[in-house]
């Protein structure tokens, strides 16, 4: 039998695989960082939009963020449940659900603000190669259809 067919069946041969793995890792470096600011890795960088934005509606969230409105309904609603963002709808069109970061929210912002370079610490990984790797990923996204 002909298993050359098969070759792209084998795991050391996909791509998907070492993504999907190192991303897993990675988010879970950031578990007990979060966990002090009682905080989910997806609410964790919903909040870096609000950080940066302020507010936005929860499309552009969603297209920032990879996510779909399925995905971060219950993100948001625990956010806004822990008093960190406040959710209306849009006075010019109802039909667009906005979201805004509150003080409280605001003040989280100093309290996670070492919790990119605690879990740089744990990545072992150079400067360059780092820089490199998130352009690719980044490259890599641009380019999915």
């Amino acid at each position: 039998m002909d298993n050359s067919k098969y070759e792209a069946l084998k795991l050391e041969n996909q791509l998907c695989f070492p993504l999907y793995a190192a991303a897993r890792e990675v988010v879970k470096l950031y578990r007990p960082y979060l966990d002090a600011l009682n905080l989910t890795y997806t609410q964790y960088i919903a909040l870096m939009v609000f950080w940066e934005q302020k507010k936005c509606s929860v499309k552009e969230l969603g297209k920032k963020l990879y996510l779909d409105s399925g995905t971060l309904t219950p993100v948001l609603k625990s956010l806004e449940q822990k008093g960190f963002v406040r959710r209306y709808r849009s006075v010019e069109d109802e039909r667009v659900l906005l979201v805004e970061i509150t003080d409280a929210g605001e003040k989280l912002k100093d309290a996670a603000a070492d919790v990119p370079h605690q879990v740089g610490a744990c990545v072992n990984l150079d400067k360059q190669d780092a820089r490199t790797l998130y352009r690719l990923l980044y490259e890599l996204l641009g380019g999915l259809k």
